[in-house]
């Protein structure tokens, strides 16, 4: 007689899937860089524009004021029209790529609604800003480069040769760029609409480069406009860098200082105005 052993097989319990991981917040900002940068190249009219307009501006100034060799006197010094116009061009450049490229892109964004739909998603709101601070730097990297390029070939501007003028090169675009991203963002809360924000922020950017010197020379603005374009930041941008890319004799004076504070004290503000008052909904939207 055969006694028969019945075996039972006993499954293993199944595992407990745990929820993915997102990955850290400045991982999710790189990666929202690298898709605003796809999107801002993907709207040619807005790239044409920004890219284009300091060096047409450039071009044209330097044309008209700088014909049969015609210079600029200051401090003394002549200066070629282009040598002299290019540290407002490279200034307009970082105004136009973060402040205004930022309030009006983050507007047309809400009327949209994609800033509604954006909230609802597991993104963080410091990797959409971090996405939008690296759109800004890989534009204006890219603005600068074409700028300086044309200056070299086409208008025999010279550039710094020394470490120090490219060390406060960097420092005053770089901090010129954070001052500006965040008052962008803080600014893109004004508009009532997408559609207007264009007509609020493009009218404010021109003004302030007429009265700030980078059309026409410091010294013969009048007093009253000097002192209202020093309370701006494009003022102090265009100061910083005239101390890069003038003669000593004639920006040996810029106060750099004041520069780095005017510049630190409109980012602190920004920063404060945007967490303050920005939205992620239209006003009709609640």
């Amino acid at each position: 007689m055969t006694a028969t052993t019945s075996t039972t097989t006993t499954s293993p319990a199944p595992r407990r899937s745990h929820p993915a991981r997102l990955p850290g917040t400045l991982a999710l900002g790189v990666e929202r860089a690298r898709y605003e940068l796809r999107v801002f190249f993907r709207e040619r009219d807005a790239v044409v524009f920004i890219f284009a307009y300091p060096v047409i501006m450039m071009a044209i100034f330097a044309a008209v004021f700088g014909q049969d060799g015609a210079t600029v006197q200051a401090g003394g010094v002549d200066i070629p029209f282009a040598q002299y116009f290019l540290p407002g061009m490279i200034a307009t450049g970082v105004v136009l790529s973060s402040f205004q490229s930022l309030a009006i892109s983050i507007s047309v964004e809400r009327d949209e609604g994609g800033l509604k739909r954006l909230r609802g998603t597991p993104l963080p709101a410091a990797a959409y800003f971090l996405g939008k601070i690296g759109q800004v730097l890989g534009t204006q990297l890219v603005q600068t480069t074409i700028l300086l390029a044309v200056a070299v070939a086409l208008f025999d501007v010279t550039l710094p040769d020394t470490a120090g003028d490219w060390l406060t090169f960097a420092w005053v675009y770089l901090l010129g760029t954070a001052a500006g991203a965040v008052c962008g963002v803080a600014f893109s809360s004004v508009p009532r609409s997408g559609r207007s924000a264009s007509a609020v922020v493009t009218p404010i950017v021109l003004v302030l480069q007429f009265i700030s010197g980078v059309f026409f020379q410091w010294d013969s603005l009048p007093g009253w406009m000097q002192q209202v374009a020093s309370v701006f930041p494009l003022r102090w941008l265009v100061e910083g860098m005239q101390a890069v890319f003038l003669p000593e004799a004639v920006a040996g004076d810029a106060e750099l200082v004041t520069t780095a504070a005017v510049l630190t004290a409109w980012l602190v503000v920004g920063l404060v105005v945007g967490v303050r008052f920005f939205r992620w909904r239209r006003r009709d939207d609640g």
